[in-house]
């Protein structure tokens, strides 16, 4: 048992690191998306973020096991999951095709106000707006 708490640096630091390529990632495929770049159409670009997104929930799922803390228990972890729903939400709504660019600008900035959030009751693990 001591061995599997002994894994929590290494998934807290691939959590981490995950998280960071999937906003970068983010970042990125919004500025090619309102440049209208041809290489958004590539088959990478579409996969790569369910993949990455993918580990990094597997990496944060795991990590709520390590430190025996669960969302919908916890509160702080469960104004997580809500604040990464609204980042989804405002991410998909960012990127899709058929909106304009004020809109698309304004959901990519809500998106990004979501994961300052996100990351400020990562670090303090006190949730604002549940109990």
């Amino acid at each position: 048992m001591e061995f599997f708490y002994s894994l929590y640096p290494y998934v807290k630091h691939l959590h981490l690191t995950l998280v960071a390529i999937s906003v970068l990632f983010f970042i990125v495929r919004f500025v090619l998306h309102m440049r209208q770049a041809a290489v958004m159409e590539r088959k990478v670009m579409k996969i790569a973020p369910h993949v990455i997104d993918t580990f990094m929930l597997l990496s944060g799922l795991t990590l709520c096991f390590l430190i025996l803390q669960y969302p919908f228990v916890d509160a702080w972890l469960t104004e997580k999951i809500i604040g990464v729903a609204a980042y989804i939400l405002l991410g998909v709504m960012a990127m899709h095709p058929n909106k304009n660019k004020l809109y698309k600008v304004f959901a990519f900035f809500g998106a990004m106000g979501w994961i300052v959030y996100i990351a400020k009751i990562a670090v303090f693990k006190t949730a604002v707006l549940i109990g």
